[in-house]
């Protein structure tokens, strides 16, 4: 049970030293904002990644060539590209996807012309089939997606972004019109809807061709294909996952007990990564808070001890009066806990704020860290106990008639 009675002695104390209350505070409040801070701007950052990544679609993975070099038998030797006969063939033999797209990337980014309005090298630029638009959690504001014919007879077409056609053609609609990318004439067959940016990546800068097109106008050495594949739901991701893989072992000739010459990497795996990540920097966020708290404790601890100081005579008259040791060693241990719940409360709000604050950038809900706060508040309880109760127990043990002659 609470003790009003011990908690009006605590405020009376405050509200008497508030200088030197406020500057005993500022530690607490301090350790408490660095943990609530940061565990809350890693929970925005967190968040917002899951979301986006999540966007592109929860129940699709990928398959790419690893890129670079590996050892094989002691010797360094080139990675094999995956190409699109390949993607043909897992299309042809996996029976759980609902969707497979080979996706060819031309850039890292492009330059795109219409007529006399140019962009800068910073459309990103890509081949791939009719399943791409579901895959990637796209969807079409005006005209249509790439059909299997488009494909078929490798047609000189594109989809656009949002923010492309904006850029290209401010004053008029995309649809039918002529676009130059990289180099080459496309007919506009469709614009899909805004998507927003994507780890500060703008994403509707974007233009979508028919896959053969794009192999037919450039090099082999060009062609390194990467396969989204979608799985009918969450519960069939790892089922359609290892179907993926044991086709794509078979098709590249891959010997049992050997590695992988591919990565298959679905968004689920994005998504725990990301949140082993962010959950070493807010391990290391709370560490400084702890140590901002033992610091602040012993804050605590001297400002009670020159209290008991002070109050020395006041001690002497509460025990003259009838006052027991518990009693003194109650009221200095509830002013303690008094000032570390002051600095927690304030402490917690501030971080919370504080931590939200990049929430504005990167567009997310606002976030509270319910369970650090609770934690936060347990902590600076424990704090006040562990550093107070020395100087609760020493005013306890004052000799009354001592204390009555103590000038």
């Amino acid at each position: 049970m609470i003790n009003l009675e011990y908690v009006r002695l605590a405020w009376e104390a405050v509200r008497d030293h508030k200088l030197r209350s406020a500057l005993t505070l500022l530690g607490m409040v301090i350790g408490v904002f660095a943990i609530i801070v940061a565990v809350t701007a890693v929970e925005v950052i967190r968040s917002s990644a899951t979301g986006t990544i999540e966007s592109f679609g929860a129940t699709t993975f990928t398959i790419r060539s690893t890129g670079g070099f590996r050892q094989e038998g002691g010797q360094w030797r080139p990675r094999q590209s995956i190409t699109y006969a390949e993607a043909e063939q897992l299309a042809e033999l996996a029976t759980l996807p609902t969707g497979i797209s080979p996706e060819m990337t031309r850039g890292p980014r492009i330059e795109a012309r219409a007529g006399a309005v140019e962009t800068d090298p910073s459309v990103f630029f890509f081949g791939s089939n009719e399943h791409w638009l579901n895959n990637n959690g796209f969807e079409m504001s005006k005209g249509r997606f790439l059909g299997e014919q488009d494909v078929q007879l490798s047609r000189p077409v594109a989809v656009i972004g949002f923010d492309l056609e904006e850029k290209l053609f401010p004053s008029e609609q995309a649809l039918g019109k002529e676009v130059v990318l990289d180099g080459y004439r496309y007919d506009v067959i469709g614009v899909m809807a805004e998507k927003g940016d994507t780890f500060g990546q703008n994403v509707d800068m974007i233009a979508i061709v028919p896959i053969t097109r794009m192999i037919s106008l450039y090099s082999a050495a060009r062609r390194d294909v990467t396969i989204t594949v979608r799985a009918p739901s969450m519960q069939d991701l790892h089922a359609t996952m290892d179907e993926a893989i044991g086709i794509m072992r078979v098709i590249r000739r891959v010997a049992p007990g050997e590695r992988n010459n591919f990565e298959a990497e679905s968004n689920e795996s994005l998504v725990e990564e990301v949140s082993r990540f962010t959950g070493k920097i807010t391990l290391g966020g709370a560490a400084i808070g702890l140590i901002t708290l033992f610091a602040a404790g012993i804050g605590i601890m001297n400002i009670m001890l020159v209290s008991v100081t002070e109050r020395t005579r006041e001690i002497g008259v509460r025990k003259a009066v009838g006052a027991r040791r518990r009693d003194v060693l109650r009221q200095f241990l509830y002013e303690a806990i008094f000032l570390c719940q002051i600095g927690g409360i304030i402490g917690i709000l501030t971080g919370a704020l504080g931590g939200n604050m990049l929430g504005f950038v990167f567009d997310t809900a606002f976030v509270f860290p319910w369970a650090w706060a609770v934690g936060a508040t347990l902590a600076v309880t424990a704090v006040a106990v562990v550093f107070g109760v020395y100087p609760a127990v020493k005013a306890a043990r004052l000799d009354p008639i001592e204390a009555l002659r103590y000038e």
